[in-house]
């Protein structure tokens, strides 16, 4: 089976490796595991050999569907594959608790595939999930890293994001031309609901769209700078100097006072 650069496939087999990604979830007894884009099964394979009480494979490649399915005639009670695109899916709703994420992700669509997890983080046990080792260090960026930016934020309120495992292009096949990382997230406890998350999606998309600037000249496009006073942020600061939690204050005054941003006919797709 050739991978396709259209659907951002690089195929990882090597079976030490993908034990140890698995193992980086922790204890996996009873739980049901969701792996997005198993191409030809190698992780899979991985994963069945773990004590998980199941895996739900989520495939749109046919090849790799056919693929996956002579492994389900081994194991045919613990393996479901289900031929859909993932972002047109929620996969919370295809397992009853505790579930989790462990998935090698299409480069093409890991970042926006992991947005939309996040708002739901609480659902999981936990996140296991390979990237490029740019897009990893962006999730775990705290505030005035270089990497620090809308994705470091909605990971720093919804869950703890930490870089496990660092993987060569070589062990792929076929290499691709950036290094990749395996990065863990565990859902924080009292994170924020989804529809404050959109809000602070909002802000951040106006704050980030214009670096450069500072924050009372990026935040005025949205009529947001009053927002500032009451997270008591310098409005000369600039957005990737303001911690998570100031965004999150000011999101939930934003609700509380009924602003424009906070309005649900105003929802835009959040894109980090």
């Amino acid at each position: 089976m050739s991978a396709r650069k259209s659907l951002g496939q690089h195929f990882l087999l090597d079976p030490d490796l993908l034990a140890r990604i698995v193992r980086a979830a922790g204890p996996l007894g009873g739980v049901r595991v969701i792996e997005v884009g198993p191409g030809p099964g190698g992780l899979t394979r991985a994963l069945l050999a773990s004590e998980a009480a199941g895996v739900i494979a989520v495939e749109i490649d046919p090849r790799a569907v056919a693929a996956v399915a002579e492994l389900r005639t081994r194991d045919p009670a613990r393996l479901t594959i289900i031929e859909a695109d993932a972002a047109t899916l929620d996969l919370a709703s295809l397992v009853a608790a505790p579930r989790a994420i462990i998935a090698n992700l299409p480069y093409n669509i890991g970042t926006a595939l992991l947005v939309d997890w996040l708002t739901q983080a609480a659902s999981f046990q936990v996140m296991v999930l390979m990237f490029q080792a740019e897009v990893a260090q962006r999730i775990v960026a705290s505030a005035g890293d270089a990497a620090y930016g809308r994705l470091a934020v909605l990971a720093g309120l919804t869950v703890q994001a930490d870089i496990v495992m660092r993987v060569p292009a070589s062990a792929f096949a076929p290499p691709p031309k950036v290094e990749s990382a395996v990065v863990r997230l565990t859902p924080r406890a009292g994170a924020p609901e989804r529809v404050v998350l959109e809000v602070v999606a909002r802000i951040t998309a106006a704050a980030f769209g214009q670096r450069r600037k500072m924050l009372r000249a990026s935040l005025r496009a949205i009529d947001a700078v009053s927002l500032l006073d009451v997270a008591g942020i310098d409005p000369q600061r600039r957005a990737e100097t303001v911690p998570p939690e100031a965004y999150l204050a000011m999101a939930q005054h934003a609700m509380a006072v009924g602003h424009g941003i906070a309005m649900p006919a105003a929802a835009r797709q959040f894109r980090a």
